[in-house]
């Protein structure tokens, strides 16, 4: 028995990255799954057929994950087209880092609408789903800067911090019905994204981790699909650090 069989999990942000690898994860283990990222782009569209080829209903939606609207109008649809919703992986993000002193007001108000609001839109939309189910695991993803705020990063680091906020107190709400909500805190994860930095960049992250290395997507997917699974029962509102001991 596969460890999500007959589960439906809804991943944002999933055309790359962790969210990519969140979502495949999760059918790898028998459950349908929904993404979501701002354009139903090639990269959505391979993902989408990844997923289906691994024997599992699969949908890719476009959706601006920062719009109240916009997410109320596509868990909707997804609920519609899959019939349940079992599982929300909050994956959604960007970031615009800067010094504080040249941070201008646009690069603060997007990572906060990105990062943090989006989380709000999702959570709240899925919550009567979830509510009426009486069940339901929902997962945000954080970050070891939210934890520990890092330079240049203000915008970012204050984003991931209020997603830990959120994920406590609504934990503490939702449990009642069997609601369990989580975050993880990723440390440095080998992306897209941190594979354009310079190579002494790169080197100087690792010499900080006791574990000697960055981390990759499917140790983060490892630990979704732990949250998400009855593994983890009795484990809600905690922020569980993938930073290969990088934060302790």
């Amino acid at each position: 028995m596969k460890l999500l069989e007959g589960k439906t999990a809804v991943v944002t942000g999933a055309a790359r990255g962790i969210g990519k690898a969140i979502a495949l994860k999760f059918a790898s283990q028998g459950a349908n799954v929904a993404i979501t990222d701002l354009v139903y782009d090639d990269n959505a569209k391979a993902v989408e057929t990844e997923l289906r080829n691994l024997g599992v209903k699969a949908k890719a939606y476009a959706s601006n994950a920062a719009n109240y609207e916009d997410t109320g109008k596509v868990i909707s649809e997804i609920a519609e087209e899959f019939g349940r919703i079992d599982i929300l992986v909050n994956n959604a993000g960007i970031t615009k880092d800067g010094a504080l002193k040249r941070m201008t007001e646009s690069q603060w108000d997007i990572v906060i609408s990105v990062n943090l609001k989006s989380v709000f839109n999702f959570t709240q939309a899925v919550q009567p789903i979830m509510w009426k189910q009486g069940f339901g695991s929902i997962i945000n993803m954080s970050s070891v800067v939210g934890v520990s705020g890092n330079a240049n990063q203000a915008n970012y680091s204050a984003s991931k911090a209020g997603i830990i906020g959120f994920t406590k107190s609504v934990a503490k709400e939702l449990g009642v019905r069997g609601i369990r909500v989580n975050a993880i805190a990723p440390g440095f994860i080998e992306t897209e994204m941190t594979a354009a930095l310079p190579e002494e960049v790169r080197k100087s992250w690792n010499e900080k981790i006791p574990l000697r290395r960055a981390g990759n997507v499917d140790d983060v997917a490892n630990v979704a699909l732990f949250l998400s699974s009855e593994l983890s029962s009795y484990v809600s509102g905690q922020v569980v650090n993938v930073c290969g001991g990088m934060n302790t």
